[in-house]
């Protein structure tokens, strides 16, 4: 029934038929956790992506105000962009990550949001927060465990100071590499330092010192005679 709908929608709209509601109640709706006003105003025309006149859109302003009924409206309609940025490079999915909203995490991957992206990454920020399993669950959907941002940092130095302590452990598991270092020669041990998790930095330079260990040892075995 609701695909029978937006069909209707999207035919009225290409023949220039639907008209436009304002785009500041949509993004308000939002804010507000409206779902069945968000799914009105869009059955009325109103375009899911605009801004309104204070520049928000209305799948940012629902992530960030955590409004998962109006979230779900609007990843209903297949007008809605989940890979939309932000003025900050940020896409919905990512802003969701930091703030460990996993319902939200889970519907934007769902509906098609980009898991893996060029520099910072969902990853990056689900290991910058409160995570409530947003970190585990974009692994299971293929994250990448290493990835880069433009300065090196990987999700992993990013757990090491900023997030969760409980996440390392997670990250190691599913492959995070503790010898790699950023821009800066910073390892996540450098990270877990500076951030006052003496007790981390020391497990994460042990595993350093034994991958280290185990890789000379396969260098020497693989040129031996």
């Amino acid at each position: 029934m609701l695909r029978r709908a937006w069909l209707a929608i999207l035919l009225a709209t290409a023949g220039g038929v639907a008209q436009a509601a304002p785009i500041d109640d949509l993004v308000m709706a939002a804010e507000l956790n409206d779902g069945r006003a968000v799914l009105r105003l869009l059955l009325q025309g109103v375009d899911p992506n605009g801004p309104d006149a204070r520049g928000r859109r209305a799948i940012f302003m629902a992530v960030r105000e955590e409004s998962q009924r109006a979230l779900e409206s609007l990843l209903a309609s297949p007008l809605t962009q989940v890979n939309a940025v932000n003025g900050q490079g940020e896409t919905p999915l990512m802003i969701a990550a930091i703030r460990g909203q996993l319902p939200a995490v889970k519907a934007l991957v769902q509906r098609g949001a980009e898991v893996n992206r060029a520099g910072w990454t969902p990853l990056h920020y689900a290991c910058s927060g409160p995570d409530n399993g947003v970190a585990a669950f974009l692994l299971v959907q293929g994250a990448e465990v290493n990835a880069r941002s433009e300065n090196g940092t990987t999700p992993l130095m990013m757990a090491a100071r900023y997030g969760n302590s409980d996440l390392v452990p997670v990250l190691l598991a599913a492959g995070a590499e503790p010898r790699a270092a950023n821009e800066q020669e910073l390892t996540a041990a450098d990270f877990a330092e500076r951030g006052g998790r003496d007790g981390m930095a020391k497990e994460l330079r042990r595993l350093m010192r034994e991958r280290q260990q185990a890789a000379d040892a396969a260098r020497r075995a693989a040129s031996a005679p």
